[in-house]
């Protein structure tokens, strides 16, 4: 059964979410969860992409569960916040699939989780009753383990892929948010919408709290408030501007053999002082197992 101590975080990220609007930051690895809560953050959330990357791999599934949920608990274990996991699909074709993975979610100490609704090696959308099944498989499984306050996020990736016509887009999405709902989600999230009369529309009519991805091309998180956005998280944008400094830097280094670049480096002796937790360098993951690569065969 859930640990006290998460039931806890989990009542409190419930709780986070009655405010106006919740910013969550995404972290990457125990470091980048730290320091994310060093800066204030109330709660974390994972980026899959991020994770996939820092591990060799690309986004969209090429880590199993198993290394997945190794990277979920180096993260949970790091930081006193409570955080939420990005587990893609759900790592398998079935909503039994799905009930497991959210078992080993909450077992890595999450208390929220981010689900998505496309297929990650072909690029298309579930039927909406499909993923609702496989939602309604989440939430009994969070109640069988004793965490029914887990927080799902349903993402929908309607406006994010090319499967759907933009004229019928959003009332894909408001098909979608009703069953998701009924289905036990808590929130919904729609990466790839940021037009802000269209985010405005959907919060007016969504039966769920909208959940929008912020960015540097994107509204301003005040701007997206006013739209009654609930939920901003920002995807792989932190791990993407992390590496992008390592290659500016590296750049620097080589070229002009100067270090401007590393102005803004966090000192060695404050992140040499950060508690990562117990068991960090393995997790429950054993040394020997090797990552995954998906790749998609052409027809």
């Amino acid at each position: 059964m859930v640990d006290a101590s998460n039931i806890v975080k989990a009542r409190t990220f419930r709780a986070l979410h009655e405010q106006p609007l919740l910013v969550l930051p995404n972290a990457w690895d125990a470091a980048s969860a730290s320091l994310i809560a060093r800066a204030g953050a109330a709660a974390v959330a994972t980026t899959s992409g991020g994770m996939a990357w820092s591990l060799g791999v690309p986004d969209g599934e090429a880590l199993t569960r198993q290394q997945m949920m190794a990277a979920v608990h180096r993260i949970c274990a790091a930081v006193d916040v409570p955080v939420t996991a990005d587990i893609e699909g759900g790592y398998g074709s079935t909503p039994e699939d799905v009930a497991a993975t959210v078992r080993a979610t909450i077992e890595a100490g999450a208390v929220g989780i981010n689900i998505e609704d496309s297929h990650a090696r072909h690029g298309t959308l579930r039927p909406p009753g499909e993923q609702a099944r496989r939602l309604q498989a989440a939430r009994h499984a969070a109640a069988d383990v004793g965490l029914p306050q887990l927080m799902i996020n349903a993402r929908t990736d309607v406006y994010l892929l090319n499967a759907i016509a933009p004229a019928r887009r959003f009332d894909e999405v408001m098909i979608r948010a009703s069953a998701y709902a009924e289905a036990g989600a808590d929130c919904l999230f729609v990466p790839g919408l940021s037009d802000l009369a269209t985010l405005s529309a959907l919060t007016a009519a969504s039966p769920l709290p909208v959940n929008a991805m912020a960015g540097p091309t994107g509204p301003t998180i005040g701007e997206l408030a006013t739209a009654g956005v609930r939920r901003v998280s920002v995807g792989t944008a932190l791990a993407q501007a992390a590496y992008g400094l390592v290659e500016q830097a590296t750049r620097e280094l080589l070229e002009s053999g100067t270090y401007g670049a590393l102005d803004e480096a966090v000192a060695y002796a404050d992140l040499n002082a950060m508690s990562f937790g117990e068991d960090q360098r393995y997790g429950f993951l054993p040394e020997t197992e090797p990552l995954r690569v998906c790749v998609e065969r052409p027809d």
